[in-house]
């Protein structure tokens, strides 16, 4: 790890002041506020804090988006509006040489979905098939007490997925159907999540810091679904790293 990338790391943390109270910090870089990584790694952290309140650590995340976007997408995730930055561009992620994605000069729309296909994005197909047939090796997402709703009219709980395939696991379909929500959300405030659709491709990146704002960890990611080195347990690496 370089001097230079150490003093930008420590320049972001003056400049947007994330000092926080605890001994450790996590700095996420999400791409768009609209980005399904933006979305289901926002969830996934607000359920660590949820599970894990005795942990010292704060988290802070960097998005480019606006305000409205910002109000809209810390309602439906749960993430901290206090530790959200939102940005109009995509300036500071270059800085920090965070991947814009796919760009072959022909626009947002093109790279985004050329991604989603598996073209500079090799992981994204798996994860996706992965979303339909349920992973035997990944954590369910729903309890049987859960209440689902899709498109306001298709209603069930979380136990029907309990009597289909059982529980222990990532169900078939269970996946899937959590980014099917992400996704409607997105779409019916497309407006207010997509601030530029030249930003679609743009990944994020993640970054644990100690005490003394130094990086003791750092992930880039390069795929569409593909925010954390072990999609199958995301945060596993705080699991691991954090300690009191």
């Amino acid at each position: 790890m370089t001097d230079e990338f150490q003093n930008n790391i420590k320049n972001l943390v003056e400049e947007f002041n994330f000092y926080g109270q605890k001994k450790f910090k996590l700095i996420v870089f999400f791409g768009l506020l609209g980005d399904f990584d933006s979305f289901e790694y926002a969830i996934n952290l607000k359920k660590f804090i949820d599970n894990n309140q005795d942990k010292n650590l704060d988290i802070f995340a960097i998005a480019i988006g606006n305000q409205n976007g910002k109000e809209k997408f810390c309602n439906f995730t749960g993430f901290s509006k206090e530790n959200l930055i939102v940005v109009a561009d995509n300036q500071i992620h270059n800085n920090l040489e965070v991947s814009k994605g796919l760009d072959i000069g022909v626009g947002g729309w093109i790279n985004m979905l050329l991604m989603l296909s598996g073209i500079n994005s090799s992981k994204t197909i798996k994860e996706v098939i992965r979303g339909y047939l349920g992973d035997r090796k990944a954590k369910q997402i729903y309890s049987e007490f859960d209440e689902i709703e899709v498109l306001k009219f298709l209603k069930f709980s979380g136990n029907s997925f309990t009597q289909v395939f059982g529980d222990g696991y990532l169900r078939p379909f269970e996946l899937a159907t959590f980014r099917l929500n992400n996704m409607i959300e997105i779409i019916q405030n497309w407006s207010d999540y997509i601030l530029n659709v030249e930003y679609l491709p743009q990944r994020g990146a993640s970054f644990l810091l100690n005490n003394k704002n130094q990086v003791i960890y750092k992930f880039f990611s390069n795929d569409v679904l593909g925010y954390s080195s072990n999609m199958r347990e995301p945060l596993e690496f705080l699991t691991n790293l954090i300690k009191e």
